[in-house]
């Protein structure tokens, strides 16, 4: 199972240029499904349906696209300039290793040596500004012939296995194309009783904005959408309240930011789980949003998020844990198979 995930984590799939995530997800999915499309946005689209007459139509969907960075100038010394592409802490990004572009060159996050700042400059977070690209060009002319300003980078992160966890890159959302790519992968004595129209989307992380053409595209009669969410389960002040824990289970959201999950949606999840006996949580926290945010409100189609729990996704390395992931698996692919009893 988790060397789906292991392929998604590593590839390149800043939000804008998500061409090498969907090459890798088209090849695992191609097999699977009966037809593969795209828009002119760069959404992917997967396209199983089950034969039946009158069978219900599902969206799945998880967005392809990582937080990262963007290239917007080139200093005389050839020290790269840049900006954050989605919600990044600049707090975590000194010294840590990019890859940028196509070329995949690699470069290093730096900034003001901690022997030459004055005392007062080590009592704050060194901001934005004060960070830079260097992959060793000499000058500018050097330096943007390599990386010329538009070019995305990602964190040049390693894919690694220990005991029960893995670490790796954008688990936030691979692990959601990793689990929608699962559950196409049918076998064949299998057969779900809906229509599934799974689409992996763009630019989620820069407001959802690929996800905004699904509702009257695809039409669906419900959506499920699958992402990797934040773990709270570290040191923290006594009164505040994980939003997910690892090792707990997939997570059920109630609502984000940006939409309310469907009661019924939610109730099904939760019986399908009681009755396979597959751990679950539901999420604590509100604040977030996914794709069912523009999705659902064209037509008020019923839509539900369900998560894997992540410890630190939006930064160079999450860790998730493989239990989790599985019993999220279960967890959906049961679901999907008694959904009859949603009706």
């Amino acid at each position: 199972m988790i060397h789906i995930l292991e392929k998604y984590s590593k590839a390149f799939g800043v939000s804008g240029h998500e061409e090498d995530i969907r090459r890798r997800i088209e090849e695992s999915v191609r097999d699977h499904v009966d037809s593969l499309s795209t828009d002119f946005m760069g959404n992917l689209y997967a396209h199983k349906p089950c034969g039946r007459k009158n069978a219900p139509h599902l969206l799945l969907v998880a967005h392809m696209d990582e937080v990262g960075l963007l290239i917007n100038g080139v200093e005389s010394n050839g020290m790269l300039r840049f900006v954050l592409v989605g919600g990044v802490d600049p707090r975590l990004l000194v010294s840590k290793r990019v890859i940028l572009g196509k070329e995949r060159v690699p470069g290093v996050i730096g900034a003001k040596p901690i022997h030459l700042q004055s005392r007062d400059e080590w009592k704050s977070p060194i901001p934005l500004s004060g960070l830079y690209i260097d992959i060793g060009a000499s000058d500018e002319k050097e330096a943007a012939a390599k990386v010329p300003p538009g070019t995305a980078g990602t964190f040049h992160t390693f894919f690694e296995a220990q005991e029960d966890v893995v670490f790796g890159k954008a688990f936030d959302d691979r692990a959601g194309c990793a689990l929608i790519t699962e559950l196409l992968m049918t076998e064949e004595d299998e057969s779900y009783p809906v229509d599934i129209t799974a689409v992996f989307t763009v630019q989620e992380e820069v407001g959802l904005r690929g996800a905004s053409l699904l509702a009257e595209r695809v039409r669906p009669d419900f959506v499920i959408a699958f992402e990797g969410t934040t773990a709270g389960d570290v040191p923290r002040d006594d009164y505040a309240s994980p939003s997910t824990e690892m090792r707990k289970g997939p997570a059920i959201s109630f609502m984000d930011r940006t939409a309310i999950g469907s009661p019924r949606l939610i109730e099904h999840l939760k019986k399908t789980a009681e009755k396979n006996k597959i751990p679950f949580q539901m999420k604590k926290t509100v604040s977030g949003g996914t794709d069912i945010g523009v999705i659902h409100t064209k037509g008020g189609i019923p839509s539900v998020v369900v998560s894997v729990p992540v410890r630190y996704i939006h930064a160079p390395r999450g860790i998730l844990a493989v239990e989790d992931y599985k019993n999220t698996i279960r967890l959906a692919k049961a679901a999907l198979m008694n959904f009859k009893e949603v009706l």
